[in-house]
């Protein structure tokens, strides 16, 4: 089975947050934040979201900059997602 975003969502993979600072600190897991980097995973076909027309700018394997608390978490087959609006992504990553 696979995810298939509808519309203009887009389904994201956390990227690994650092475990330590960069002066050296090992961060608990407690102290660690949400990660704001993420991998797209999948990408909604676009189309008309209340009443205009959307087109999708991300793909597949692009990383991206994703608002603080944006989307809904999800669990599928053992792993993490989010699944976002592509209004919330800020940017990408080169």
């Amino acid at each position: 089975m696979t995810i298939k975003p509808l519309l203009d969502r887009v389904v994201l993979k956390s990227v690994e947050a650092e475990e330590t600072t960069k002066s050296g600190i090992i961060l608990a897991a407690a102290a660690k934040e949400k990660p704001e980097i993420a991998e797209v995973v999948a990408v909604g076909p676009g189309g008309m979201v209340d009443g205009n027309e959307v087109k999708m700018f991300v793909n597949v394997g692009d990383k991206v900059i994703t608002a603080k608390y944006a989307g809904t978490e999800v669990k599928f087959d053992g792993e993490e997602y989010s699944i976002v609006r592509q209004s919330d992504i800020l940017a990408i990553v080169d």
